[in-house]
């Protein structure tokens, strides 16, 4: 799964993630372990809300290396089609 965010459609980031689960456009998320807990753990709630799978990357660089990035990245959602 990790490795097709980097043509996938997706959101990166706390804030453009939660929009999309809320807009109910998430297919499947991604959350970094070594981000901080009071980041994520609202976002994590709502993937539980909305019934999202998550799937947890070691490190916020390994997250942003996957999607293509050059920074790391505390959550990303798999967007639907």
């Amino acid at each position: 799964m990790l490795g097709e965010l980097k043509k996938a459609k997706k959101k990166i980031g706390i804030k453009e993630c939660c929009k999309a689960l809320e807009n109910n456009k998430a297919l499947h998320a991604f959350v970094a372990k070594d981000a901080e807990e009071r980041v994520t753990k609202p976002f994590v709630e709502i993937c539980g809300q909305k019934a999202v799978e998550i799937t947890y990357v070691d490190t916020m660089s390994n997250l942003g290396k996957a999607c293509g990035i050059d920074v790391g990245a505390t959550t990303v959602v798999m967007l639907k089609d």
